[in-house]
């Protein structure tokens, strides 16, 4: 039985075949092909946090493939206290070919697995955001073909986007540059778990913005205060206000540099119209793309 926890937990050949699966289900999907690849088979999403792409790209993914699901809020499945997470997870697996967990604490996902009969897929945590990760590998790939070799530059919060790009970007060859303030750039013990299993990943990290896009690829960032940090939003909006990603940033990185943002973003805090809305970004490819990164997660995990 497979899961999906977090990217270390995979094989850089899964990160591939994943990847591909995605690919080729997107090409069919262009033609109009929906092949029931997954008929009679069952998705139960659970969200502690509230979503729009991740809830409705496996929606879609699933009933596309020929199954169907139900989504549960954290609350409703007992994940505030009602009974113990090993009952929960006990009784839910049993009902499910796959589940889809989106919760505050990636030990709860971990736990959670340890108990399972079925598949779990990490839909978010606060530490880790793995489907997100492998979206936007495919989004570059196909931009680009080959990532290996490319730098992606992270403009603010070293959160959980930002750590399962530094896997990802580690597993596949590329470089990756974190521009983030003081006391807010990546875990110091992710660094390392990433270097002992990935001895010549190439991650630097900078608090100067402009130095950090000069030869950056690709441009990502993503929103200064996550869900379960809104009392810090105040705090947070003068710590990054000199890391927004504005016409002016971009304009030092290299001409074709693209820019990427998972969403949801908040326009004018983190990044500006003109640059989301602009030639280089490939946002809304990225965010289209989380439907058919999670047919293809979910077609690797259930065949």
């Amino acid at each position: 039985m497979k899961h999906l926890i977090s990217l270390l937990n995979l094989t850089v050949d899964e990160v591939h075949e994943i990847l591909n699966l995605s690919r080729d289900l997107k090409a069919g999907w262009k033609r109009r092909e929906r092949p029931a690849l997954l008929q009679g088979r069952y998705l139960t999403q659970v969200f502690e946090k509230p979503s729009l792409r991740t809830r409705v790209s496996f929606d879609a993914a699933m009933a596309q493939l020929g199954g169907t699901g139900l989504f549960l809020s954290g609350q409703d499945a007992g994940l505030n206290g009602r009974e113990s997470l090993a009952d929960v997870a006990r009784v839910i697996s049993s009902y499910s070919d796959a589940v889809v967990l989106r919760t505050f604490s990636q030990k709860l996902i971990e736990d959670f697995a340890s108990f399972s009969k079925c598949s779990i897929i990490n839909g978010l945590s606060d530490d880790d955001h793995p489907c997100q990760a492998l979206t936007d590998i495919l989004t570059l790939q196909e931009v680009w073909g080959e990532v290996k070799g490319k730098r992606l530059v992270f403009v603010g919060d070293g959160n959980n986007v930002a750590n399962s790009l530094a896997m990802i970007t580690s597993m596949l060859g590329m470089s990756m540059t974190v521009c983030a303030p003081r006391d807010f750039e990546l875990d110091e013990d992710l660094l390392q778990a990433i270097r002992l299993s990935f001895p010549h990943s190439e991650i630097t990290q900078t608090s100067d913005p402009a130095a950090a896009v000069a030869n950056a690829d690709v441009v990502y960032t993503d929103v200064w205060a996550s869900m379960g940090q809104e009392s810090e939003a105040d705090k947070r909006n003068r710590i990054f206000a000199p890391y927004q990603v504005n016409a002016k940033l971009m304009a030092k990185a290299p001409t074709g540099c693209l820019f990427m943002h998972d969403l949801p973003a908040r326009r004018g805090k983190e990044v500006t119209d003109e640059v989301i809305d602009g030639p280089n970004s490939i946002v809304f490819q990225q965010a289209e793309n989380r439907m058919h990164l999670a047919k293809g997660l979910l077609v690797w995990l259930l065949h």
